[in-house]
């Protein structure tokens, strides 16, 4: 059986949001020779998350010390099974139907080294708003994220968060950047680099907004940690792309 790995930080989870993002699980229908599991690690051991997993064989929990949002997905990147790795954050819903347009895609398109999907902003009073300006269906050539992300106040054409990535590529880019946000945004741009993406214009996920989301605290883009984090992934996009650059005109 093949698998997809979704993997989820929670820190200090509401139970509601816990149990939709479970529920946006339920309801995926994978192709033929395909299963997911969930991945849950805990950021801190606070035991929160623990006590409100499903007792299912196909969720598996993990914890460890508070470290932050990267360092807690790459510890569940370790414990991971699948060959696909698609994130899902605590408080969001995936929609149904994203899991198996990612699973085609991936494995029908050898070239492809990942996927980003349509996003809704989910708000408190239960509507949902869309981005206008999401691009086409189909593939993202190396280096349009990149381009796109310099160029529009570094906000990159595609949602992050939405990506599901071939764990190869993941582990080779050192999974989820170790910055103390973006670290999402990272991944994206980096994988961006060296391989070439896809964009589904179908909604995949619905993206949640409420008070106690941690991108919506103030520290999240304080000017001077904003300005860092942005030229570190700006940088080390950079290096891959010599790297590889001069590997190939080798």
């Amino acid at each position: 059986m093949n698998i997809l790995s979704v993997i989820t930080a929670a820190y200090q989870p509401a139970a509601d949001h816990l149990a939709a993002a479970f529920d946006s699980l339920q309801s995926q229908e994978l192709p033929p020779g395909w299963a997911w599991e969930w991945v849950v690690q805990e950021d801190g051991d606070g035991g929160a998350a623990r006590d409100l997993m499903p007792d299912r064989e196909n969720v598996r929990y993990g914890w460890n010390r508070h470290l932050g949002a990267a360092l807690t997905r790459n510890l569940a990147l370790a414990r991971a099974s699948g060959s696909l790795i698609k994130n899902l954050d605590q408080d969001d819903i995936l929609t149904p139907g994203v899991l198996r347009r990612d699973i085609e895609v991936l494995t029908t398109k050898p070239h492809i080294g990942w996927t980003t999907s349509r996003v809704l902003d989910l708000l408190p009073d239960g509507s949902t708003v869309g981005f206008e300006h999401d691009p086409d269906e189909g593939e993202l050539p190396p280096g349009t994220v990149l381009d796109h992300w310099r160029t529009h106040n570094y906000r990159a054409p595609v949602h992050p968060t939405t990506i599901c990535i071939r764990r190869s590529l993941a582990v080779a880019l050192g999974g989820w950047m170790a910055v103390p946000g973006s670290e999402d945004t990272g991944l994206l741009i980096a994988a961006n680099t060296l391989s070439t993406g896809y964009f589904h214009r179908e909604v995949g996920l619905l993206y949640r907004k409420w008070p106690g989301q941690v991108t919506a605290d103030a520290a999240h883009t304080h000017p001077a940690e904003w300005r860092d984090r942005m030229h570190l992934i700006e940088e080390r996009a950079e290096a891959l792309d010599r790297i590889w650059t001069t590997r190939e005109a080798a």
